[in-house]
């Protein structure tokens, strides 16, 4: 071979990789172990740039690692149940089951054909039964403690789709897949009870020092701890009946001038109820169930509301308020029910502006009145000093909030209160593809789990389309039938299927024992493998799966079945992939498939280029010239390898060490140095690549220098042999090549990373740059780390700038140690 052929090489070496099994994980208790994990892809068919490039990172540090002689696990799977399959079914008219299986067999090719050291030995598909059955047997343990229940709920409802639908697939109140007109119905649900844990999963964060605090901060967010009071409103005319509400600022509750519920609040028909505000107010409230809750909250959409003609009355003065009902409040988060003080809430303030409702102050700035109503633009929202507040006036709102909350608890009109913005967790989806639910229901017994000897609950196969729709489990006779295993009776089978955040919740720990046949997973392995030291993907999933990974790993460790709190030591969340500006989308006909580079260029060209390009934490903008570039690396990388090896037994031999070889040998190290510091503690490719690409400009002018005088082979091999040594990681196939055309034994992949030696990093002489007036007059040659008076003096005494010097006066001289002098004259 006397050109470099990323083809062939590539499969030369992919194939031999596989024959010798290169890259199976065990267990090995005198290797310290190393977990390195990217979140596991949806099996759609076909792999995308952002896909190449999550999978690059991980295996140059699962590369880099085994050089490190760390015991590195890195596997790989499928999270296969959900939606997409589902219309694929519709729209090909193919069973899920099938299209799954033949998109895996595909996307599973692609990567063996970027070169990524998977352990294929730890696959998972999470829609094949052996995997499923242990997410049917951990829904079991979080029933039997108590963590998952049945409850009324209102959903999301498409008719045509016949599914429950989340939030984020509601736009505009429509289906985001049919744009059907989306219903608000009360459907039986289950739920996995994560409030329980919202406090650890809070405070839990600060164990988490390898996250990017922007993750953490969503999570904090979502999370959504708040300290308040929940204040009682009684309801003028309804004696019987109280409002409810919660708030972070009790001081400000003298400027309360009215109420706003959720349109869901059980309180909102009884207050219209036989009114000539009845029909309005229903109506508005039916209209507003059918948008989704983010369409209702966006900062986009107006704020709406009506009065239901009634009153609340504030506890601490007495004030009869107006209650409205509107479209930002839901009930779904705290009470239903907000409290608006228009002074010193900007949401308040827009909304009393609106409607032309009461703004009173309640909290000024200072001691002395500083707030004037007819001036007042905006909500006064910061701290200050109570006033119009009864005997509270005059008090520090801070100390207000303690000395409020006190009042209300002692006259029994509120208390001291923590809430939490998280819900607990809907898993209910009425849909065939996904986990049964393993309950069985019995006229007799009620709710009864299925025996864990029975597991796993599995999906009819025979799967047949209804119209445009697959149909839910309850279509299936065969599967709904049961016997109830408590009397043994006629029962039927719950027919609602998981959510697939349940499947990847928990997938991190199956990879450590894949084949278990008698738990979700061996507890020594997961004692030893456990937790994932390096997790990678998207920042689209930094707050769900993250979260619900986190809370199952929390309710595993209080089971006793693991020993880790937290699943994931340190997270890298990589940027998109854009291109002429866009996120890359075949509707923009932007897409660059790795399919494409790989048959252009080769694996390791892709590979090195999405790593070149940006920090992995970055966007990535895909650029042509930049592939081309990273091409013309490797080809000249291959030249490189291939003249040497021929040349180096062939050349004169040169025994001695000077100027040239001490100088390769800094380079050697530096790079040596740069490469590893990047990839393990920075995550800098970019910068560790680049190192590489001057080490082999400074391999090249080395020969070019000693090219007649011969070269000094040992120095020389050292340098090449540990440049393809540096590349490995980043370039798999072609370092392979290179190792074996240098005539070096075993793999390169099997090599002990170089140490770099800081005595070789040392310089004994520097240039340093002269300047008189700041303007480059000269360059001297001195010793390293030259004292300061020397340095200017050796720059006075130079012929060139002693000549610009004669006659003026020197006024001071301004000197940067091994870089600069500028001397000022006149």
């Amino acid at each position: 071979m006397t050109t470099y052929n990323a083809t062939q090489i590539e499969e030369k070496w992919q194939k031999l990789w596989e024959e010798q099994d290169s890259y199976r994980s065990r267990a090995d208790s005198s290797k310290t172990k190393y977990y390195v994990l990217e979140m596991f892809p949806y099996p759609s068919g076909k792999l995308h740039m952002g896909h190449m490039r999550v999978y690059s990172i991980g295996d140059v540090l699962a590369r880099y690692l085994r050089m490190r002689n760390f015991n590195v696990i890195h596997p790989m799977g499928w999270d296969a149940f959900g939606l997409p399959a589902e219309n694929a079914a519709i729209e090909n008219n193919v069973n899920p089951a099938d299209w799954t299986a033949r998109n895996i067999e595909h996307m599973k090719q692609q990567q063996k054909r970027l070169g990524v050291s998977y352990d294929w030995h730890r696959e998972v598909n999470t829609s094949s039964p052996d995997y499923y059955r242990w997410s049917q047997w951990l829904f079991l343990l979080m029933y039997k403690r108590g963590l998952a229940y049945k409850k009324k709920s209102d959903v999301n409802w498409c008719e045509t789709c016949a599914t429950v639908l989340a939030n984020e697939q509601v736009e505009k109140g429509l289906c985001w897949r049919c744009s059907n007109v989306v219903e608000t119905r009360e459907l039986e649900q289950w739920f996995l009870r994560i409030t329980n844990y919202a406090e650890r999963l809070l405070n839990d964060l600060e164990q988490l020092p390898g996250w990017p605090e922007r993750v953490k901060l969503m999570q904090q967010n979502w999370i959504g701890r708040s300290e308040g009071a929940e204040i009682v409103f009684r309801v003028k005319d309804f004696p019987e009946e109280e409002i409810r509400t919660f708030t972070t600022r009790p001081d400000t509750l003298f400027g309360v001038t009215y109420m706003v519920l959720a349109p869901e609040h059980p309180l909102v028909r009884p207050l219209v109820e036989g009114t000539d505000r009845e029909k309005e107010v229903l109506d508005f409230v039916a209209k507003t169930r059918r948008e989704s809750e983010i369409d209702r909250t966006s900062e986009e959409v107006p704020k709406i509301g009506l009065f239901t003609g009634r009153y609340a009355v504030n506890p601490v003065n007495g004030e009869e308020v107006p209650i409205l009902v509107g479209n930002y409040v839901l009930m779904a988060y705290g009470t239903g029910a907000v409290m608006g003080v228009p002074a010193h809430d900007h949401r308040d303030f827009d909304f009393a502006r609106k409607y032309d409702l009461p703004i009173r102050v309640v909290i000024q700035p200072g001691k002395r009145a500083e707030l004037d109503l007819e001036t007042l633009e905006e909500a006064y929202v910061d701290e200050g000093y109570m006033v119009n507040s009864g005997s509270f006036s005059g008090t520090d709102s801070r100390e207000g909030i303690k000395k409020v909350t006190a009042y209300l608890e002692e006259q029994g009109l509120g208390n001291f209160r923590v809430t939490y913005r998280i819900r607990d967790w809907l898993i209910s989806r009425q849909r065939y593809w996904g986990t049964p639910i393993p309950i069985i229901y019995c006229d007799q017994w009620g709710a009864a789990p299925v025996p864990e000897s029975d597991l796993p609950v599995e999906l009819p196969l025979d799967m047949e389309l209804s119209g445009n729709r697959v149909p839910s489990l309850a279509h299936y006779p065969g599967f709904v039938e049961a016997k109830c295993p408590e009397c043994g009776g006629e029962a039927t089978r719950e027919t609602d299927t998981m959510d697939t955040f349940i499947c990847s919740s928990w997938y991190f720990l199956r990879f450590t024992s894949p084949n278990c046949d008698y738990a979700p997973f061996d507890p020594d392995d997961a004692d030893y493998w456990m937790p994932v030291d390096q997790y990678i993907g998207g920042i689209e999933h930094a707050v769900l799966h993250l979260l619900y990974a986190r809370y199952f790993t929390k309710v595993l460790y209080d089971a006793g079945m693991v020993k880790v709190i937290e699943p994931f030591n340190r997270l890298l969340a990589q940027g998109m992939v854009y291109k002429d500006g866009a996120k890359m989308s075949k509707s923009k006909g932007n897409v660059v498939t790795p399919d494409e580079i790989v048959e252009r260029f080769g694996a390791d060209t892709g590979r090195l280029f999405i790593l070149f390009a940006s920090p992995p934490e970055k966007d990535l903008d895909w650029n042509d010239q930049g592939v081309e570039g990273c091409h013309r690396f490797l080809r000249r990388m291959w030249r490189l390898v291939a003249d040497s090896s021929a040349e180096i037994d062939a050349s004169p031999v040169r025994a001695e060490e000077g100027e040239h070889e001490a100088e390769l040998q800094r380079s050697l190290h530096a790079a040596i140095k740069k490469v590893s510091v990047d990839i393990e503690e920075r995550f800098n490719f970019n910068t560790a690549i680049s190192a590489i690409m001057e080490l082999v400009n400074s391999i090249y002018a080395y020969r070019q220098a000693m090219d007649k005088e011969g070269y000094n082979r040992e120095i020389l091999r050292e340098a090449l042999e540990k440049t393809v040594i540096l590349l490995a990681p980043f370039a798999p196939h072609l370092a392979e090549e290179s190792w074996e055309m240098l005539g070096c034994e075993g793999s390169v992949h099997r090599q002990h990373w170089p140490a770099y030696d800081p005595q070789m990093l040392e310089v004994d002489q520097v240039e340093v740059v002269i300047q008189i007036n700041g303007k480059v007059r000269g360059r001297i040659t001195v010793p390293t780390d030259c004292p300061e008076d020397q340095l200017v003096e050796k720059a006075r005494s130079s012929d060139r700038i002693g000549e610009l010097l004669e006659g003026k006066e020197i006024i001071k001289a301004i000197t940067v140690p091994n870089k600069l002098v500028n001397i000022v004259a006149r």
